[in-house]
């Protein structure tokens, strides 16, 4: 059975351990939506306002911007969500008004454990619907999160159902409730990981699907591997670049070859094929295909580097 591109889901959910790329990676998903005439929008945790940097903008802030034809970002401030859901179920905006003005209700909100993450993933959840339930809210066929590293983005994940378990009853529990049917439900919910081809991100994003399938039965939808070197020399290569090197050092040379590039060339074959080794390892780990993603060799990452990506991304959905 073919795979289902994931841009026909509601919501894509990007981790992955931090310094990956998986904020590149989320954005080039948002452009890959918006070639293929759906709008999409980014949402950013923590204001990171990275994907203004990325497409040249003034911070976005807790605005609904338009980046580029049909692709939207949002960045999501947990202090804005909270009034704005409390606003949706007082309705009564002086009651509402008295409630934020009071310190102990303040202090019980900031102190509360997970509330933060409950109305983060509360707020992706209602940019995600059909129905939105802000007035005038703009309607999405695709919400890509560019959530938190991986630990606090797969807690981000069990907040809902931490909730309800602990509520029980009223409100709050059937909130939580529809929160959680939604991002656990596979034909609705996408998780991603983002990898770097090395140890440690490789282990953290098998940790990822390990805790994924033991606290929450979901699975990884797909794996993008960032920062490929290309491979530009095969073995026989590298043994020759090697012997050569070696007679250099010994002083058997001709000097046709400077040290330098002898040493670079060498040092690139061992860095592709360590990261090979490292993407193989994943493979295994996931047992599934593994989206490769390009080292972009670029000053910085702008759009023009985000638009070249999503070309590569839109092979592996």
């Amino acid at each position: 059975m073919p795979r289902k591109n994931i841009l026909d889901k509601r919501l894509i959910f990007v981790t992955g351990k931090g310094g990956v790329g998986k904020s590149t990676v989320a954005a080039a998903l948002g452009v890959a939506a918006a070639r293929e005439g759906k709008r999409a929008i980014v949402c950013e945790v923590a204001q990171q306002e990275r994907m203004s940097r990325f497409f040249e903008r003034q911070g976005v802030g807790y605005h609904e911007t338009e980046i580029s034809p049909n692709l939207f970002a949002f960045s999501i401030d947990p202090q804005r969500a909270l009034e704005e859901y409390l606003l949706m179920q007082i309705r009564v905006k002086p009651v509402y008004d008295l409630m934020f003005k009071n310190r102990v209700f303040t202090y019980f909100a900031a102190a509360t454990p997970g509330l933060r993450e409950l109305v983060t993933i509360g707020k992706v959840w209602e940019l995600a619907q059909l129905d939105r339930r802000v007035k005038r809210g703009a309607k999405y066929d695709v919400v890509i999160v560019d959530a938190p590293a991986t630990g606090h983005g797969l807690g981000i994940l069990r907040t809902p159902r931490t909730f309800s378990d602990i509520a029980r009853v009223g409100p709050i529990k059937r909130q939580a409730d529809l929160i959680n049917e939604f991002v656990t439900d596979p034909e609705l919910t996408s998780i991603c990981a983002v990898a770097w081809p090395e140890e440690m991100p490789v282990n953290e994003t098998l940790d990822l699907q390990r805790n994924l399938k033991s606290e929450l039965g979901l699975r990884l939808d797909r794996v993008f591997m960032n920062g490929m070197y290309p491979e530009l020399f095969g073995d026989d290569e590298a043994r020759l670049l090697t012997e050569r090197a070696e007679q250099d050092a010994a002083g058997n040379g001709n000097g046709a070859l400077p040290r330098g590039a002898l040493r670079a060339a060498i040092s690139e074959y061992r860095r592709a094929k360590a990261q090979r080794e490292q993407l193989e390892r994943l493979r295994k780990g996931v047992r599934k295909s593994v989206v490769e993603l390009p080292f972009l060799f670029r000053p910085q990452l702008d759009m023009s580097a985000v638009e070249d990506l999503a070309g590569t991304v839109e092979e592996g959905l």
